[in-house]
């Protein structure tokens, strides 16, 4: 069955593929940066300014039903295609009260997490890039089945906590509006007491659980770690029970261990061509016998966690002798050689035979080494005459692999841009879990209704 989804904070994409790859049709799509809108009408969207009259959006999506209705696709002769409406601009400019009566399936999104990263001011629900009464307002005006929002782990703090609390109740109770001039805090205990009290229509409650998740523990060849609000409209009465077993994690970093010792990792390269120096092999296996890792309970069911030598499997190798910041290696997009990377202390790379470390929202010199991959080969170091491995930055196209993006996925800017719509992404594997679980459970209410 195809459901329907409205993204916000939609960025470069990488929660617009999960959920198409779980068999979501988008009806509204937003994004407020010019290059992650770029990129987004690169990938079969339609882009309209901020500011569109709403009656403009219920005619394009009349049409785009008209011509699904009609069978007219990318390949038909004699009409044009239709794509899903991007609206490009600021949300806070954008009525969407005009889907309310399209029963949208899915909200989704990550409202922009600079207000609650360790790597940002900081300033939390004081800060003007907070957008969660965003989300807050499309949920009222949409009233969907289902919201995703993800954010950073910052959320956490002790210093944010206590707003996270908050941020969880007003998703629970979206109608209870906030009154002009009051502060969160007053508008909280506002929800609480609706909650003991519940009186609320189940029609406009949510069900609302946290789950704190790591990136790798899903099939990402990445240590990302997230938070995610997963929302269902009471009155469906979704099965909990089905939803936790849905997005439970799917990876395990023993097994990885386990993989790399007894050599099933080792042979399935090989097996894909590769040639890997026998003193790689025998170090990287050291050093985890070394962590002596340990299976937790249920982790003898679970894959091994994906490492960047398995991200960049069967991408052409870079010519470190010329890196020219213009040649697509192998015809790959995006995958071309940059030079100047460097390593040193706190400044580390990422190891092949690891996930990698995470992707984040800045250009090639970001602080931690995260855009620099050490190689296999080794190269004489020009300060001391030793041999060392080499290294030196990461594709585009590499980075996109390990943030599971499809290669087909094309993405506008130049390479600081789309290193930071990367960095802004979810993983793609990891919201097909979500977005997946959100199909199942709705499927699931509906059986049963």
């Amino acid at each position: 069955m195809e459901r329907t989804s409205v993204e916000l904070f939609a960025g470069g994409g990488g929660l617009v593929q999960a959920s198409t790859n779980t068999g979501f049709r988008h009806v509204l799509v937003n994004e407020f940066a010019k290059r992650a809108c770029e990129t987004l009408e690169g990938n079969r969207f339609d882009a309209y300014p901020e500011g569109v009259d709403s009656e403009v959006l219920v005619k394009v999506l009349r049409e785009i039903d008209k011509q699904r209705a009609n069978g007219v696709g990318s390949e038909g002769p004699d009409e044009k295609p239709l794509y899903p409406p991007l609206v490009t601009g600021d949300v806070r400019k954008l009525d969407m009260t005009f889907l309310r009566d399209r029963e949208v399936d899915l909200l989704a999104g990550g409202p922009p997490c600079q207000p609650f990263s360790l790597g940002g001011i900081a300033k939390g629900d004081e800060d003007e890039r907070n957008m969660f009464p965003e989300m807050f307002r499309a949920v009222r005006e949409i009233r969907p089945k289902a919201v995703i929002c993800e954010n950073v782990r910052g959320l956490l703090r002790p210093s944010f906590r206590l707003y996270f609390e908050y941020i969880k109740r007003e998703l629970t109770l979206p109608f209870v509006r906030r009154r002009e001039g009051a502060t969160w805090q007053k508008h909280d205990q506002a929800l609480r007491d609706r909650i003991e009290a519940k009186d609320t229509d189940p029609a406009e409650t949510y069900v609302v659980t946290q789950h704190e998740v790591n990136a790798a523990d899903y099939g990402v060849p990445q240590i990302r770690n997230r938070v995610i609000l997963l929302a269902f409209r009471a009155d469906l009465g979704v099965d909990a029970d089905l939803v936790k077993s849905a997005v439970a994690r799917t990876h395990s970093h023993a097994a990885l261990a386990g993989a790399i010792l007894d050599g099933p990792y080792w042979s399935r390269h090989e097996a894909a061509g590769a040639k890997i120096p026998q003193r790689v092999i025998d170090l990287v296996k050291t050093r985890y016998e070394n962590e002596q890792l340990t299976f937790e309970s249920g982790d003898e069911e679970l894959q091994p966690w994906l490492t960047l030598r398995d991200a960049v499997l069967g991408l052409p190798k870079i010519n470190t002798r010329a890196l020219d910041k213009r040649t697509e290696q192998g015809g790959f997009p995006d995958h071309i050689g940059w030079p100047g990377a460097r390593i040193y202390h706190g400044h580390t790379p990422n190891e092949l035979d690891r996930p990698a470390k995470t992707v984040k929202a800045g250009v090639h010199g970001v602080p931690g080494g995260e855009s620099v991959m050490q190689l296999d080969s080794l190269v004489r170091d020009e300060n001391t005459g030793l041999m060392r491995p080499e290294h030196r930055y990461m594709t585009v196209r590499e980075a996109a692999r390990v943030m599971t993006f499809g290669d087909q996925w094309s993405m506008a800017g130049p390479r600081g841009e789309r290193m930071r719509q990367l960095g802004n992404a979810v993983p793609v594997k990891l919201g097909e879990v979500f977005t997946s679980a959100v199909a199942k459970a709705l499927d699931d209410a509906e059986r049963r209704s």
